[in-house]
């Protein structure tokens, strides 16, 4: 059901004014809230809604100093509400603060803490809420906080390793080619004119390169960054489709380089998620769910929604894994003793360990890799540029000797 901020002012038993904003699906929601912490509601009304509403953000550096805090105030003995109230004041995040404060209500209300959460699906992720309800039932909600503010960090920390191999080809990539099209479109015109004072039959390369400056400083240069903004949009509009992120998730895969890259940035994923629902005593089945949910990968989802399936009907998860032929051989084998040993989370988390060692050696290799290929792309096409350029003078020195 929808949800909707509302701003109320009403008196309480002691006939003291209070005003406030509370989250609910509907007014009647907001009077029985009011009820019963025994204030008689004089006005109710729909906070108006901003001209671009760009939704709260909260990163995962707010999520894990929030999370972290709160397992803190919780193990130390401090009731559920004064530490919530505690929170909301001293986020930083405003708009986190407010909805801390809204969940603190919610709870004050009767709501458990993880019903009040799941209110808020785009703050806190549906793994998230699983774990605290798990928390909450088994009466060990601050070491289920601790649990989530340390997987909140590791997935943090592989989110940045795969971000920072991608980020350094590209932007070499984008230097290279605007030193090529800023000497395309702006150098080489004025030696082609000078060669045309001169007179004469160019040399093919030089004949080339010039030919090229004038498709890219005229029509050409704009029918090519069309071409690219156009691609760019199509990608982007076609992963918004079901199909869509399946093919492009699947050809990713394939990639020569990247694809183990990303393959093993999926198993570090999957084996660190499903171990740490599995230790917070998050039903095996429910865990699967959640973990093909936040793979990030259509392939990978799929894969896992197949295991699950399997050991709903009565299969270990490590016999439909192997069959999925998605994870490498040692991944089911290790997961297979785990299973056997009743040890599956201990060694889940450390096949994740395993693979997160694995990301930065990959990281590094392909960086290691694409540097120097990057290098002699910038170094020979830039040259091929300048030798097409003088040859003509040559060629005219050579001639005046």
């Amino acid at each position: 059901m929808a949800t909707t901020v509302f701003k109320y002012s009403g008196k309480s038993a002691k006939g003291v004014v209070v005003k406030g904003e509370l989250t609910a699906s509907s007014r009647e929601e907001v009077q029985s809230y009011l009820r019963k912490q025994r204030i008689v509601p004089t006005s109710i009304s729909q906070k108006a809604k901003p001209l671009f509403n760009f939704g709260t953000r909260v990163n995962d550096k707010d999520m894990v100093v929030f999370t972290r805090q709160f397992a803190t105030m919780i193990g130390a003995g401090l009731p559920l509400v004064q530490a919530l109230e505690i929170l909301s004041k001293q986020t930083e995040n405003k708009g986190f603060a407010s909805i801390i404060g809204d969940v603190k209500l919610d709870v004050e209300g009767g709501s458990t803490f993880a019903d009040a959460l799941k209110k808020y699906p785009r703050i806190f992720s549906e793994l998230y809420t699983n774990m605290v309800a798990a928390g909450e039932a088994g009466g060990i909600l601050d070491t289920i906080l601790v649990r989530l503010a340390t997987y909140i960090e590791k997935a943090q920390s592989l989110k940045r390793k795969v971000k920072g191999a991608m980020v350094y080809p590209s932007v070499v990539i984008t230097v290279a080619v605007l030193c090529i099209v800023i000497i395309m479109v702006f150098v080489v015109p004025t030696f082609s004119k000078m060669f045309a004072q001169l007179g004469g039959e160019l040399p093919a390369p030089t004949q080339l390169v010039i030919t090229m400056s004038k498709f890219l400083g005229g029509t050409g240069g704009v029918v090519v960054l069309a071409s690219i903004i156009s691609l760019i949009v199509f990608v982007v509009q076609f992963r918004r489709v079901e199909t869509g992120k399946k093919v492009t998730d699947s050809i990713l895969l394939r990639l020569p380089i990247v694809g183990i890259l990303l393959r093993k940035v999926a198993v570090a994923k999957f084996t660190r998620t499903l171990g740490t629902l599995i230790s917070s005593g998050v039903p095996i089945l429910d865990g699967l769910t959640i973990t093909a949910k936040t793979a990030g990968n259509k392939v990978i989802e799929k894969a896992v929604l197949e295991v699950k399936q399997g050991v709903s009907e009565g299969q270990t998860i490590a016999e439909p894994l192997s069959m999925s032929k998605v994870f490498p051989p040692m991944v089911t084998q290790m997961i297979s003793v785990g299973e056997s040993t009743g040890a599956l989370d201990s060694m889940l988390d450390k096949i994740a360990d395993f693979y997160d060692d694995e990301v930065d050696i990959a990281v590094a290799n392909l960086t290691s890799m694409i540097e120097p290929v990057l290098m002699v792309f910038l170094g020979g096409s830039v040259g091929f540029i300048v030798v097409a350029m003088y040859l003509p003078i040559f060629k005219l020195i050579t001639l005046i000797n």
